[in-house]
């Protein structure tokens, strides 16, 4: 999976991308995660702005490209993650990457 970094105690909510590649592509069949402080049930869901219909839930597989962000009580907004229907596509790892770091591509068609 992939661990966000953060600033040093910060506590901010995080939408986790599985399979663990951007551009997130609705073909690989995306796994959202939401993670942050507060209850499953106080998640809500944006999808391209709009209040959208999977509230209650941390994760779903997503069906529908768009953009997508979700929101926890005592965290708040997710950074938002856009899931595209390209047909072909050059993904780098989701989690944070460092300079030197050895950085595999993705080319997905």
């Amino acid at each position: 999976g992939w661990c966000p970094l953060s600033p040093a105690g910060a506590q901010t909510t995080q939408l986790l991308v599985e399979p663990p590649w951007r551009p997130a592509v609705l073909w690989d069949r995306m796994t959202l995660t939401c993670q942050g402080s507060g209850t499953t049930s106080a998640t809500t869901w944006y999808k391209d702005r709009q209040r959208w219909g999977q509230q209650g839930r941390d994760n779903f597989t997503v069906t529908e490209s768009g953009t997508y962000t979700c929101d926890r009580s005592s965290t708040g907004l997710s950074p938002p993650v856009r899931v595209l229907n390209d047909q072909l596509v050059l993904q780098v790892p989701a989690w944070a990457l460092l300079k030197g770091d050895t950085v595999t591509l993705r080319c997905r068609g």
